[in-house]
């Protein structure tokens, strides 16, 4: 029986998939930044692994330090768009299942815009990349949720909009979803929306 319902947060809540490209390497640019893509990038990278804080990310790509607050939070709060569909969702499938979030993303970050948005209420756990060490999909990010929500593989169905996520998760025992905004080529249980994933869950 399935106790859990699982999300990925970028290109399933979100609307945009891949932040960095999409979202931050032109929010860099639209400041004037003098940065190339890959220390971007790598700042990114570090800060979603916890090795660095938010903070150190803005400042090593080139923000003052008396800019970083007002920085972060414009960022933050004009880049993401929560998909529409997704609280309704949420507040529907909480009557059935627990709800968790696992997420590839900075802890500051993330802790923010659940806040912002509301869904911190909905939610039972997060499992963000920049608090435990290790990104999807490594399958100890998926274990580590397992364990703590203290449930069977089988008892949860998770879902990311990266096929290789999903099959992750899958090889665990995991129930997959990929939510494919993109058109991926993916066999398994896939939706478009959450009015589908309602549907396939409810």
């Amino acid at each position: 029986m399935v106790k859990y319902i699982i999300f990925d947060v970028m290109g399933v809540v979100y609307t945009v998939g891949d932040d960095v490209e999409n979202l931050l390497i032109p929010y860099v640019r639209s400041l004037g930044l003098d940065i190339s893509e890959k220390s971007i990038k790598d700042a990114y990278h570090a800060a979603s692994l916890g090795r660095i804080t938010s903070r150190k990310l803005w400042e090593q790509i080139g923000v003052k330090k008396t800019e970083v607050e007002r920085v972060e939070r414009d960022y933050l709060t004009r880049s993401f768009t929560l998909d529409a569909g997704f609280l309704p969702c949420a507040r529907a499938l909480k009557n059935n299942y627990g709800l968790a979030l696992l997420s590839n993303d900075i802890s500051e970050w993330s802790r923010f815009l659940r806040e912002y948005h509301g869904i911190e209420p909905l939610i039972d756990a997060a499992f963000i990349s920049g608090d435990l060490g290790v990104r999807k999909p490594d399958r100890k990010i998926y274990r580590v949720a397992l364990e703590t929500l203290g449930i069977k593989a089988n008892e949860c169905v998770f879902i990311d909009d990266y096929p290789e996520r999903c099959e992750a998760a899958c090889e665990l025992g995991i129930c997959p979803v990929l939510f494919n905004r993109e058109g991926h080529d993916y066999h398994g249980l896939r939706v478009k929306s959450f009015e589908q994933l309602m549907q396939l869950l409810i």
